[in-house]
């Protein structure tokens, strides 16, 4: 899959742009206080975050030239995200400099689930339109419907110069938080996305469908392209004008799922990047969000592509179960 120019004439295969923040991340909270202001976890860490952080770490250790468009604050969490994009070889060239780096505090569940707490420094909104994403084969717009793209000409500005530059546009979702927004906000924008990746839960809020293959159609009748719909160890479906696909998750046993869904995208576009059928890069893909699920945090699992295709090796999952591309 090309664009423009030679692929290895591009400065970056892919550019992620949104939120960066850091993620602390309390596993195992005892609800039971120990004193009268003190509770006990299993551990408690510190670790980058942020959709567009987390893919373009992973990108970047699946072998991809990537770059981030992203806001940090002058504080020690904005040098502990940007230390951590340069260990793993992303370009931060693009980062602006915003007031405060955002601390998002997550409790993570005995089986690996989680609840997040946000704040004001979650809604500072920079212009990513502005960024210079036209030296790229692609680019991902990191959680729409939150901010910077909670702002529906922000969101058209991204992805009308990504489409003047001949990129292929992925997007994914998240649910609002500051402010309300609903799938016909951003109706202007959607035929401009070529790959939409929304988690179940935010496509049934999104769509107001209860099955996937419903959910999905709601985003290819708004213009999208392709719809990926990530139903966790359930697997996932894919759908678009040619048919639908419904891929089983792997069997593991997850220790968090901050993250899973961004090492899923990472994994899927760096195999569709490489030229792989779609229908090959969802299994890298799903391989990839389960790998990331066994350790703590988004990127503290994912190694390198070699570690992604041996795993696979010994760890299958069903044929496809409807469908084909």
């Amino acid at each position: 899959m090309r664009n423009g120019r030679e692929a290895a004439e591009m400065k970056y295969d892919l550019i992620c742009i949104g939120t960066a923040l850091v993620d602390s991340i309390i596993r195992g909270l005892n609800p039971e206080p120990v004193s009268a202001s003190g509770f006990v976890a299993a551990s408690c860490s510190l670790n980058a975050g942020g959709e567009a952080v987390n893919v373009s770490t992973a990108a970047a250790r699946l072998g991809l030239k990537t770059a981030i468009a992203c806001a940090l604050g002058p504080d020690a969490a904005g040098s502990l995200v940007k230390d951590e994009l340069r260990r793993a070889g992303v370009d931060t060239s693009l980062a602006v400099q915003s007031p405060q780096t955002p601390v998002t505090t997550i409790l993570v569940n005995a089986d690996g689930s989680r609840k997040s707490i946000t704040n004001e420094a979650h809604r500072y909104n920079f212009h990513p339109e502005k960024a210079a994403v036209a030296d790229a084969r692609a680019v991902l717009l990191g959680s729409l419907f939150r901010t910077p793209f909670d702002d529906p000409e922000i969101v058209r500005g991204v992805l009308e110069t990504a489409k003047r530059a001949g990129q292929v546009t992925f997007a994914d979702t998240k649910l609002p938080n500051f402010r309300k927004m609903q799938a016909a906000d951003l109706a202007a924008s959607f035929p401009l996305i070529d790959w939409i990746t929304p988690n179940e839960d935010e496509a049934r809020f999104f769509s107001g469908k209860e099955d996937p293959e419903a959910m999905a159609d709601v985003f290819l009748g708004y213009g999208v392209k392709h719809v990926i719909i990530k139903m966790g160890s359930g697997g996932c479906l894919m759908k678009d004008a040619e048919g639908t696909c419904i891929l089983p998750g792997y069997r593991v046993q997850a220790v968090d799922t901050t993250g899973a869904g961004d090492n899923f995208a990472a994994g899927f576009i760096a195999e569709l990047l490489r030229g792989k059928p779609a229908t090959e890069a969802l299994r890298f893909a799903n391989a990839c969000g389960a790998i990331s699920t066994t350790a703590v945090g988004a990127a503290g699992a994912l190694k390198d592509r070699q570690q992604v295709l041996a795993w696979m090796e010994g760890n299958t999952i069903p044929d496809l179960r409807r469908g084909s591309f």
